[in-house]
């Protein structure tokens, strides 16, 4: 099994967010399987034409969300992630509605916010 990712340089959406989404979506989905191990940030920098400092960048922020996990000198691996991914995702829900409630929306308001953030966030 190999990472298949690649990136569109002439994507609006920039290179490491590609790369983040990419590989978030093959762990989430269990293409990439829990335990893989990624290749070095320098190796798939070469090996997309990407700078360094881009992987990283990805590399941290799937860290930051739980989708992958830096074991020092043994490398990256893709993590467990679908539990602390799960317990993020609900305790930004519930940072949102305490939010919403303390400014005092309705649930509808709260509710209508919410969908125009999703559309906002998943049809850019």
């Amino acid at each position: 099994m190999t990472l298949k990712i690649s990136v569109d340089t002439d994507s609006s959406t920039a290179p490491y967010e590609q790369l983040r989404s990419g590989i978030s979506e093959q762990a989430r989905s269990g293409v990439l399987p829990v335990g893989y191990k990624l290749p070095t940030v320098r190796g798939l920098a070469e090996q997309l034409g990407l700078a360094a400092n881009t992987v990283a960048k990805a590399y941290k922020a799937l860290e930051a969300d739980g989708v992958i996990e830096t074991r020092g000198r043994h490398g990256t691996f893709v993590a467990a992630a679908g539990d602390a991914a799960a317990r993020r995702l609900a305790a930004a829900a519930a940072a949102f509605a305490q939010e919403a409630h303390r400014l005092g929306a309705t649930r509808e308001d709260a509710r209508a916010a919410v969908e125009e953030g999703l559309r906002a966030a998943y049809e850019a």
